[in-house]
């Protein structure tokens, strides 16, 4: 398994930095019994100029405040705040291209009822590639997403990812490197960690909205392929009409942009080399080097 933390990792943790093997949360939570708290994956990197950026940190803490909002859980913080709460954890563990998860969290409460407050921790750690370097072998998993009528689906709320992590495994357990989830008609909806695009014709689809969660970095490959001209349909995607893509990616904050070499074991049409959606690649590792780089305002 991977080694997240030492004895000298520090954390963020309700306005103090303290060391990930003394910090301690309350076992009575209810994010601890019923899933119930709300997190974010972010990346930093180091930049073409040797400094530490964090990649779009509004929209993240944005997205944050808006997934405690969708459940009902108390939200204190400023995205200033926490952004320079989040280049201190970096500066503090001595860490440029890391992971940066922010996990709001619920008190003890061993009730339905809403809480009148929430805490907050910020962790990082070393990331490398979470998917790999090499093209994906992906299954049609036999898990769908939730009912968006049964979860708030488009915040990023801890409970939701055992769907994911039941799809990652079963892919797995199959000889596959990810899975690919459906909707509950049966429509192509997200990867467990990272939403999807296919290649046709020189064009990119990807999923409606509604069913999926609404990613940053799938924000990111919309604004890469206008500034490329290339045209982008979001609809309803059948498995059939996918099986006959040239080409296909997932991307995330964690997976950034990452090429399929296959689904179900029916490859592509076109050699990925020769795609446009190596082209998005490229442009999304050039982006995230190139940033403006963060300025602590002093006070």
């Amino acid at each position: 398994m991977a080694s997240y933390y030492n004895e000298n990792t520090i954390l963020y943790l309700n306005g103090t930095y303290v060391k990930a093997t003394e910090a301690k949360m309350d076992y009575y939570s209810q994010s601890l019994h019923y899933g119930y708290s709300v997190f974010e994956g972010i990346r930093s990197y180091k930049t073409v100029n040797g400094e530490t950026s964090i990649f779009k940190p509004e929209e993240h803490f944005t997205r944050l405040k808006n997934s405690a909002e969708a459940l009902n859980m108390p939200y204190t913080w400023t995205n200033q705040e926490l952004i320079d709460a989040s280049y201190e954890v970096l500066k503090r563990n001595n860490l440029q291209d890391a992971y940066i998860r922010p996990v709001v969290y619920a008190p003890a409460n061993m009730s339905f009822v809403q809480n009148t407050e929430s805490f907050i921790f910020i962790e990082v750690w070393p990331m490398l590639p979470f998917l790999g370097e090499k093209l994906l072998r992906v299954m049609t998993s036999s898990f769908q997403r939730p009912n968006p009528k049964g979860f708030k689906i488009t915040a990023k709320a801890a409970g939701h990812y055992v769907n994911s992590i039941l799809a990652s495994q079963e892919a797995k357990a199959n000889g596959f490197d990810e899975a690919l989830l459906t909707d509950m008609l049966g429509f192509v909806a997200e990867g467990p960690g990272a939403n999807m695009f296919y290649e046709k014709d020189g064009a990119l689809l990807t999923p409606s909205l509604g069913n999926i969660l609404p990613g940053i970095t799938r924000a990111t490959v919309f604004e890469i392929a206008e500034e490329m001209g290339i045209p982008v349909t979001e609809k309803q995607i059948t498995s059939e009409e996918l099986k006959q893509a040239d080409a296909a990616f997932f991307c995330g904050t964690a997976a950034e942009v990452i090429g399929w070499e296959s689904i179900d074991n029916v490859s592509f049409k076109k050699n990925w080399n020769d795609t446009i959606s190596k082209k998005i690649k490229e442009a999304y590792a050039a982006r995230v080097i190139e940033m403006e780089i963060h300025q602590t305002v002093e006070a």
